[in-house]
């Protein structure tokens, strides 16, 4: 059998799937254990049990000056950031992609403006979000609609555009009002890939997200990390790109739950990545 054809069982795919992870672990172990050998003081690869230890006094040991779980706060200030410019980008992309998709008078006007809209680096206008919004919690959100909405509405147009045209016509033979296709063919058309089109698009939000904070916000993950950068203190930083990586990923599987719970039809095998 070829090797294309071969499909693992569950328990081999789970410890495929756990090896790279496993390898990184125990290469970092060892280059951490050897670096240290000829500086015990160094602080470019502290041990993972120094990581450990700085995780559980940033997560559950409150700060001597604030009484705050700094990473509890870190934490719920980022997810909000993320999850106020990830909730208006969705609802642009819903709003403007579809109607760029469905009406051809809105797509002529509006398309070429997006793609080129679309092409402006966000970090590049950062500053000028600062300037028109200060330095408060609209700038931080605006990059990320900013970063974000352009993708997912092209990303939604096409979508809607996708949609069979015999669909269309069966549609407007059986009578249906524009308002009905709307709300009964082509939103529930849309969704899973505009659920898809927000997992894709939390990528550039999260990199967006800790660039502002990063430059200026006094609380959430990029700002933590920028602040104990002067010290060198990877024992810090290290731990806290752990676990921007590990809720990046939870909020992606619960996503893909989502889509998987409400949209069945659209998850094939071998469709769930």
């Amino acid at each position: 059998m070829r090797i294309i054809n071969q499909k693992p069982s569950r328990s081999l795919a789970l410890f495929l799937g756990l090896l790279p992870f496993v390898a990184l672990v125990v290469t970092y172990a060892i280059a951490s254990h050897y670096r240290r050998l000829d500086n015990p003081a160094d602080k470019l690869l502290p041990s993972i049990e120094q990581m450990m230890g700085t995780f559980y006094r940033y997560a559950f040991v409150p700060d001597r000056r604030s009484g705050d779980l700094l990473l509890l706060t870190d934490t719920i200030d980022s997810l909000l950031r993320l999850g106020a410019g990830i909730a208006i980008a969705t609802l642009l992309a819903l709003i403007v992609g579809i109607a760029i998709g469905f009406i051809p008078v809105v797509r002529s006007a509006l398309a070429p403006f997006l793609a080129s809209f679309s092409l402006i680096p966000p970090i590049t206008v950062l500053p000028i979000l600062f300037i028109i919004f200060g330095l408060g919690e609209v700038s931080k959100i605006a990059l990320i609609v900013f970063g974000t909405a352009p993708i997912m509405m092209r990303s939604t147009a096409q979508a809607v555009m996708d949609i069979p045209r015999e669909m269309i016509i069966k549609a407007e033979t059986l009578g249906a009002s524009v308002w009905q296709m709307l709300l009964r063919l082509v939103v529930p058309q849309t969704m899973p890939k505009l659920i898809s089109a927000i997992r894709l698009a939390l990528v550039p939000g999260w990199i967006f997200l800790i660039s502002a904070e990063a430059i200026a916000s006094t609380s959430g993950l990029g700002y933590r990390i920028f602040l104990v950068r002067r010290y060198l203190a990877m024992d810090v930083i290290l731990p806290y790109v752990v676990w921007i990586t590990l809720l990046a990923f939870l909020i992606d599987r619960l996503l893909l739950a989502l889509s998987i719970k409400i949209f069945p039809w659209r998850h094939l095998e071998g469709e769930s990545l």
